[in-house]
């Protein structure tokens, strides 16, 4: 694998300033570009150490602090090894933040960090790929259907509420696709229950989006985050896996 050079940049948005992390091969070249979307405790060293490992195969990856409005990372006091079951004053602490994230907000948002990736010079021309995790999966999906110019490839791992009966949901917005999509999604999540795996399935169907979509037996919700008690070494090596394979055929 290729050396790794990690950077905090900021990013100027409609809305203010996001704070963010570029990690990119310390070769000084222009790579295929990766926006990677946090999950909801935010931009940590575990996040990090995820964007060090894609560009350790070659990509520069952004991952912005998607909370910045609330502040800068560390947006929250987390322990080292996160159990929520163990203490769920966490999501308390959490829950108004992800609300006030609307799909606009964060569409509006997301165009900040298209640009931002597309002004790089650590970024090679062309569209970028995106990765997502629990609420990121969420926005992967959203930004492949809202700039389908700037997208060739959009992953979302763990996702929650992807294809809900609510007028915003993600599912909505297959029409407009045109990447190619990969959705690895956790066993038994409450979040994403078996209805509306099949309805996110049948509308990306429906659309025409190349895509697949695979149920990770025995892999609980977060199942890729190391740091936290939801942690699934299988599910986590097959997310990898997944992920690089897409990335791959569509750079």
């Amino acid at each position: 694998m290729t050396a790794v050079q990690g950077t905090a940049v900021d990013i100027r948005t409609e809305d203010g300033i996001a704070d963010a992390y570029l990690a990119r091969p310390a070769d000084g070249a222009a790579h295929p570009a990766v926006l990677l979307f946090m999950d909801a405790f935010g931009l940590r060293p575990q996040l990090r150490s995820m964007a060090d490992r894609l560009a350790a195969e070659g990509y520069t990856v952004l991952v912005p602090n998607v909370f910045y409005r609330a502040g800068r990372a560390p947006l929250f006091d987390l322990p080292e090894f996160i159990d929520p079951g163990a203490r769920p004053e966490i999501f308390e602490r959490i829950m108004p933040v992800m609300q006030a994230l609307t799909n606009e907000r964060a569409m509006r948002d997301a165009g900040a960090y298209l640009r931002c990736l597309a002004e790089s010079p650590a970024a090679a021309d062309g569209p970028v790929a995106l990765t997502g995790y629990c609420m990121g999966a969420r926005l992967s999906l959203l930004t492949a259907g809202t700039y389908p110019e700037r997208v060739a490839a959009a992953a979302g791992f763990h996702g929650g509420r992807l294809a809900t009966d609510s007028p915003d949901s993600p599912h909505l917005v297959a029409g407009q696709v045109t990447a190619e999509l990969y959705f690895g999604h956790a066993d038994q999540d409450p979040s994403l229950p078996p209805e509306q795996i099949d309805r996110l399935e049948e509308a990306l169907t429906a659309a025409g989006v190349r895509h697949r979509c695979e149920v990770y037996t025995g892999a609980p919700h977060g199942f890729t985050q190391r740091d936290t008690a939801s942690y699934h070494q299988e599910g986590e090596e097959r997310h990898w896996a997944a992920l690089l394979d897409l990335l791959k055929r569509t750079f």
